[in-house]
């Protein structure tokens, strides 16, 4: 009796984890499927189109009308170095939080989370007569450039990921920096020749939610950018659901499976990283 119910709990918890298989992968399989229809319809769009074809994988990449693929470079080199910038930023900070005592530390914490409730997307106007004015000074750093555009971004992106690399730190023992400056090294060669390279796991988990962030960001990305060759990804996209939206439905998704691609590739990279790096951080906090 016991193993019957036994087997009849484990077919019950199987069903319920297909389910949840089936709604997240019927999505992908559907725009996968769309991308290989030449049809350009959502009109009678099934799993399987009844006439694959490259054709709207190959207007990606020959438009000259909608540089699609110029539009996932920008998106890709844009979030590469954002993420990078990010990763170095806050691994001082946090570093800063978790072994330095100093007035106003507790403050600090908890403003830097408070600012990080309210997304940058609230403050877009203030933002972009920001920009506005940096870019009389600084023309490189001003509106409809990538630089300006990354500036913004390094603005917004210090609350959450401080505090989730100051998690991580605090549960890697003092110890062995001390041990490290006892052997003559200074505090900066010990912070980076022993503490980075313990934290290796969290700083993968911040690259990779910082690229996913940026990479997929549409709202700034769209005030600040004017022109459509320095356009990212989500911003160009928009741009086939503005009108016609059923004729160019097939580029529309092949460009979406090319564009997750990149975030699809990094997140295998850093894979072996990111569990034990979004884990070990609520060990201690």
């Amino acid at each position: 009796m016991y193993r019957k119910h036994g087997i009849l709990g484990s077919l019950w918890r199987h069903a319920v984890l297909l389910v949840f298989v089936v709604f997240a992968l019927f999505p992908i399989l559907w725009v996968i499927s769309a991308s290989f229809n030449p049809a350009n319809t959502l009109v009678g769009q099934g799993l399987i189109p009844p006439n694959p074809s490259l054709d709207n994988y190959r207007e990606v990449f020959t438009s000259e009308q909608y540089p699609i693929a110029l539009w996932i470079k920008n998106s890709v080199v844009i979030g590469l170095i954002t993420s990078t910038l990010v990763v170095i930023m806050t691994s001082f900070a946090a570093y800063a939080f978790s072994r330095f005592r100093f007035k106003g530390r507790r403050t600090g914490l908890f403003a830097s989370l408070l600012i990080q409730v309210f997304p940058q997307m609230l403050a877009a106007v203030s933002i972009y007569l920001l920009v506005l004015s940096i870019g009389r000074l600084i023309p490189a750093l001003g509106l409809n450039t990538h630089a300006g555009l990354i500036m913004v971004y390094l603005g917004g992106a210090m609350g959450v990921n401080a505090w989730l690399m100051k998690g991580y730190l605090d549960t890697i023992p003092t110890s062995l920096e001390e041990s490290a400056m006892i052997d003559g090294a200074s505090p900066f060669q010990a912070f980076y020749m022993i503490i980075l390279p313990l934290a290796r796991p969290i700083l993968a988990v911040v690259f990779m939610l910082q690229f996913i962030g940026t990479y997929s960001e549409l709202i700034l990305a769209s005030v600040l950018i004017s022109s459509t060759e320095k356009y990212t990804l989500a911003v160009g996209l928009q741009l086939f659901i503005q009108d016609q939206y059923a004729s160019r439905w097939g580029v529309f998704a092949a460009a979406s499976v090319l564009g997750a691609l990149p975030i699809v590739l990094l997140f295998l990279f850093l894979q072996k990283h990111l569990v034990t790096g979004l884990t070990s951080g609520a060990v201690k906090g």
